[in-house]
């Protein structure tokens, strides 16, 4: 297996894998996250794997399929009034296909994108995760993630 950045070649087995993604996050909070939607168009996929502050890894097996991916986002907060200036790489999605899981593709893909931070000179990797999304959560937490900030809510 090889992980690289994402090319347009990609773009089906991306949609694939937000698709599951969805799914899970529909599941979990179907009041927030609406069934059968893209999170990208075409479009805006090509332009974010373009894109060098918002990097998307790939995961890909000797055949040529995508098994995994992450999409980052490089965020810096420079002359912030009340942030320092660190420049943070922030993991916006991480899936493995479904019926990939368990062959710790997931643990690769995410060893890639620390590296990737450190090598660009990264003060630190965050992300979110779903509090519906328990099997998310302990993924990270096996990872040596620990919680940064919490958000709540209160439903009206």
């Amino acid at each position: 297996m090889e992980i690289r950045r994402g090319c347009r070649g990609d773009l089906p087995q991306i949609h694939a894998l937000l698709c599951q993604v969805l799914t899970v996050h529909h599941q979990g909070r179907p009041d927030l996250f609406k069934s059968n939607a893209l999170k990208y168009t075409d479009e805006e996929l090509l332009e974010i794997l373009e894109d060098d502050t918002r990097p998307v890894f790939v995961a890909v097996e000797e055949d040529g399929s995508v098994s995994g991916y992450a999409f980052c986002m490089i965020i810096r907060h420079l002359n912030h009034n009340i942030l320092t200036d660190i420049k943070t790489l922030y993991i916006d999605d991480l899936c493995v296909d479904e019926h990939r899981r368990g062959r710790h593709i997931g643990r690769q893909i995410y060893d890639y994108v620390l590296d990737y931070a450190r090598k660009s000179e990264c003060y630190n990797v965050t992300l979110n995760v779903w509090e519906c999304n328990s099997g998310a959560k302990k993924f990270y937490e096996r990872c040596g993630m620990l919680p940064q900030k919490t958000g709540m809510e209160i439903l009206l």
